[in-house]
Formats: structure tokens, C-alpha cells, sequence
């Protein structure tokens, strides 16, 4: 799955000094255009993390992208804890974007995000609107794809997508 990428890891300090733990997927070859796409996980709180999203970040790289996965607050090896309303989540969104332009030469990001069905609390996870709610925000965003944004008018409320 990874043969035609590089997988590099790394730290990204948040604007409140939380540490998020990054993985960047590089292609072996020529990357297309100086794009980068960060996908963004399922909501922390409801069981999201980065490592469902390297599949998707695989198959990008083999396709050329660079991309770039990471665990947000109090996931896995970042530091800090969840917020219960995902507005630290948004600022995770908006640091590691700022990160990617300034060390990975992006101009442009491309933010990818998904959601999960939690059998357990029969809830749909807030990843998409937690990164649609970061896209105003970053001006090097020139796109946001969104699997599954399942919330609608109750992410309007909780996170003002």
C-alpha cells in the first residue's frame, strides 16, 4: 500500500501549545502541483484518530498528492484533551494547515474529512464539520471534500458551519 510513498513523521504545535503527532505521505515521484490535502479524522471524542485515514492518504500519494494525516488533540501521541464542542478541534485544523504551508512548500490545501457510524452511541462523528468549520479560516484552502457530512443543521449549531 505505502510502495509509492515516503511516510515521514512529525509535530505540529496548536495556537494553545497542544502537540498534535502528523504523518506526511509524500510521493516517490514528482508531487502534483504544490498542493497539499489534509484529511481530517472523525471526531475524537466518538473513537476518531489519523490511522483510519491512511488508506485514504495512501491513495492519494500513489496518485501523485502529498497528504497529510494527524491525530488531533488528546488522540493517540498529541497532547491535550478533547474539547466536548470541537472549537479546539477547529484550531487543531486551522495549526496543522498553517504547518503544512510553512515546512512542506504548499500554497494550497486541499482539506479532506469523514465521518464514522459509532454503533455504540449511535451517533455519526463530527470530523466533517469540524474541518468545515476550519475552511473559512485558512486562506490557503482552495477546497474541502467531505465523506459523509452527516450532521446538517446540528453541526450548524455546535460548530457555525
Amino acid at each position: 500500500m505505502y510502495s509509492k510513498c515516503k511516510l515521514e513523521s512529525s509535530t505540529v504545535e496548536s495556537n494553545d501549545g497542544v502537540t498534535l503527532r502528523a504523518r506526511v505521505f509524500k510521493p516517490n515521484g514528482d508531487v502534483k502541483e504544490n498542493l497539499a490535502i489534509v484529511l481530517v479524522h472523525p471526531y475524537s471524542i466518538l473513537g476518531g484518530c489519523q490511522g483510519l485515514l491512511r488508506g485514504i492518504a495512501a491513495g492519494l500519494t500513489n496518485n501523485g498528492y502529498m497528504a497529510v494525516t494527524f491525530d488531533m488533540r488528546g488522540v493517540g501521541r498529541s497532547t491535550g484533551r478533547p474539547s466536548l464542542t470541537g472549537f479546539s478541534e477547529v484550531n487543531d485544523v486551522i495549526s496543522v494547515c498553517k504547518w503544512v504551508c510553512e515546512n512542506l512548500s504548499a500554497n494550497t490545501i486541499v482539506l479532506l474529512s469523514s465521518w464514522q457510524w459509532s454503533v455504540s452511541c449511535n451517533l455519526s462523528n463530527g470530523g466533517a464539520p469540524i474541518a468545515g468549520s476550519a475552511v473559512d479560516l485558512i486562506e490557503q484552502v482552495i477546497g474541502f471534500v467531505s465523506i459523509g457530512y452527516a450532521f446538517g443543521l446540528i453541526a450548524s449549531i455546535l460548530f457555525g458551519t
